[in-house]
């Protein structure tokens, strides 16, 4: 297993288990709470699925191979994971300016979360994020955050990577006790697609 699909399978094992605020915490037992949650775990399958894929290119495979072991021609198969960049060296990160806009957004959406300016941050949010959380949900949400880990201190330096046409965030945080990891996905147009408080420091 390449270490960049070895290090998503780890982030997805942690996030299954270690999920600590997020839309689902809002009213457990709604569907749609629960359906959200998976949503953004299916983000991060996609982000693995994607890495094998460059891996296995990187390795010789061919995009015939590629589409026959995920069923579809070689054609759909090179649509949805080529990329312009050659196969051998590294995969190419977001184009500086993307980046940059990235992790102001992050910084500006820590800030909010940290300032409890609810509305400001829910402002942000796309259709489907407004529909399964509100407010209030966002707001207790932060408040079971620091009941479990103290009052937050700082956050560290933002991380940004780009899968499945999001720019997907990671900026470790430092509570009173302990440390989480904020996960925020955004459209190329800023909206949030995704907001998640984990348990722990990003790998």
């Amino acid at each position: 297993m390449s270490d960049d699909l070895y290090e998503l399978a780890t982030k997805l094992y942690r996030d299954v288990g270690g999920i600590i605020a997020s839309p689902v915490l809002q009213e457990a037992d709604q569907p749609l709470d629960r359906l959200a949650a998976v949503r953004a775990l299916g983000d991060q399958t996609t982000a693995m699925l994607s890495s094998a894929v460059v891996a296995a290119r990187r390795s010789g495979v061919t995009w015939q191979q590629v589409g026959e072991v995920m069923g579809v021609s070689r054609q759909a198969a090179f649509q949805r994971f080529g990329r312009p960049e050659p196969v051998s060296g590294h995969e190419a990160e977001p184009p500086a300016a993307v980046e940059g806009a990235a992790v102001e957004r992050a910084r500006a959406v820590v800030d909010e979360l940290a300032r409890g300016a609810w509305q400001a941050v829910v402002d942000r949010f796309d259709d489907a994020m407004r529909a399964r959380l509100s407010v209030d949900g966002l707001s207790a949400a932060w408040s079971q955050v620091v009941a479990a880990v103290g009052a937050f201190d700082h956050g560290g330096e933002t991380r940004v990577s780009r899968t499945s046409g999001f720019t997907i965030t990671t900026t470790p945080l430092r509570f009173e006790q302990d440390e989480c990891t904020a996960r925020i996905s955004f459209w190329d147009d800023g909206r949030i697609s995704g907001l998640f408080i984990l348990a722990g420091s990003p790998s």
